[in-house]
């Protein structure tokens, strides 16, 4: 929660009036006490942990929900069940890398709940190429970081800075959620 990548997202949004509250799914709670590095907890425990922080905090219906990566993934899987304003999911992972016949988006086809993904061009959990062909709900709006990988950043021979992409996935959260 507390990555370079995380602390950018959160201090801009924060500097732009959008209160960000961060947090930890059980496995890396446990990494950061003992610094041993372990798979992901099932998705019973990343669902329930979703819905604890959820419930702490309120309405649900006046949050606008999201993460990065798995974050992302799990807080949309969530997201109609809670009545959430919104969804923002930052580099969502389509499929598994290297395995695109796996595909993590049947929730997204039929999802009601007003979302924004953020993703880089070249991700490699969901390209621009493959991201086109899929049937997304109409609710989804699929926003592209140029040259981004998973974590936004450009190639250098690209042009463009991991800094502006960064910036431009600030500026779009705001602006999406000024719209919903």
């Amino acid at each position: 929660m507390d990555s370079p990548f995380m602390d950018t997202i959160a201090q801009g949004l924060g500097a732009r009036k959008i209160r960000v509250v961060r947090f930890e799914f059980p496995y890396m709670e446990r990494r950061r006490h003992d610094g041993k590095r372990r798979p992901p907890d099932g998705p019973a425990v990343l669902r329930s942990r979703w819905l604890e922080i959820v419930e702490g905090l309120g309405r649900a219906g006046d949050l606008v929900i999201g993460g990065k990566s798995m974050g992302g993934r799990i807080a949309s899987m969530i997201a109609d069940e809670i009545g959430a304003r919104g969804l923002v999911c930052l580099g969502y992972p389509f499929h598994p890398a290297g395995k695109p016949d796996k595909l993590r988006v049947a929730h997204l086809e039929t999802i009601r709940t007003p979302t924004l993904i953020l993703q880089g061009t070249r991700d490699a959990l969901g390209n621009r190429a493959e991201i086109e062909g899929y049937r997304l709900s109409e609710n989804v709006q699929v926003e592209f970081l140029e040259d981004g990988d998973h974590s936004f950043k450009p190639r250098v021979r690209s042009g463009r800075t991991e800094v502006e992409n960064l910036q431009q996935a600030i500026d779009s959260v705001v602006s999406f959620v000024d719209r919903i």
